[in-house]
């Protein structure tokens, strides 16, 4: 797909397969109440200018039993090349998080934001009732590589918001360190979704507990680097563990240093 027909199509809505019907299939290999997405499993697409993987069915990647996990929609491992990006597009009706994770990604909205975000910042905008961005990397030799996440809302037509803020990374050594909520008083960014993101950095033979917060809700498991192990399944590199129906998570550092994504949610 050429940058202006996948603009399009992301203005349009036709990169998001429908809801209606879908589910998560279980793997053979594994628990009913956990699903293993490992990290070549995901779809692929490459654009010359952006290349992405995807765990869920976005755009030309289309998986029926892959579509969401519960209130989570989207999420993209983007590769942007250097002074190319995503041209003016709207947005409506969902909660969309951005993690880089290298490079500059340079954002403008029609709310009047112009931000520049990079490793160690965190992005969150409510669409709402509808806002129209655009994201560039603005380097002309390096690459912007960075985590896109759409959350279904538990509001619709919302005022549109933004909101950019720095991460204390040594926060997330051996601990889980909380980055969105449903909660605007607490630590981190927040959505409308009862929905709580954690950054953990393990160090080889840390081992951390996870609790849920709100009961009903499920946990995705994404290992940004390095590998985990959650309870008895082992993760590494970008592998990614869907979990519902369990209250607490043992966790366990398998590798010199590993970045791991936690994003509770509701199962809808």
């Amino acid at each position: 797909m050429k940058r202006g027909e996948f603009i399009k199509a992301v203005a349009t809505g036709a990169v998001l397969a429908p809801l209606a019907g879908s589910a998560l299939t279980p793997s053979k290999t594994m628990r009913s109440n956990r699903i293993f997405h490992s990290s070549e499993s995901r779809g692929k697409a490459d654009h010359g200018w952006l290349k992405s993987r995807h765990t869920f069915s976005f755009a030309n990647y289309h998986n029926p039993d892959r579509v969401h996990f519960g209130a989570l929609r989207v999420l993209n491992d983007d590769i942007v090349a250097p002074g190319m990006g995503f041209g003016t597009h709207p947005h409506q009706n969902m909660e969309i998080v951005s993690i880089p994770l290298a490079g500059d990604l340079e954002h403008k909205d029609s709310m009047g934001n112009v931000q520049v975000i990079k490793n160690g910042d965190l992005q969150v905008m409510s669409a709402g009732t509808g806002i129209t961005h655009s994201e560039f990397n603005r380097n002309r030799n390096e690459e912007v590589r960075f985590l896109q996440i759409w959350i279904i809302p538990n509001k619709q037509g919302v005022q549109p918001r933004y909101d950019q803020i720095k991460l204390d990374t040594a926060k997330r050594l051996n601990a889980f360190d909380q980055i969105l909520s449903p909660n605007p008083n607490d630590d981190g960014v927040w959505i409308h979704q009862d929905a709580w993101f954690h950054l953990a950095t393990l160090e080889e033979g840390k081992s951390l507990t996870y609790q849920i917060k709100k009961p009903g809700n499920g946990v995705y498991w994404f290992v940004i680097d390095g590998s985990v192990s959650v309870d008895e399944d082992i993760l590494a590199n970008r592998d990614g563990l869907a979990c519902n129906d369990q209250q607490q998570f043992s966790v366990l550092g398998r590798a010199k240093r590993s970045e791991l994504l936690v994003m509770e949610v509701p199962m809808l």
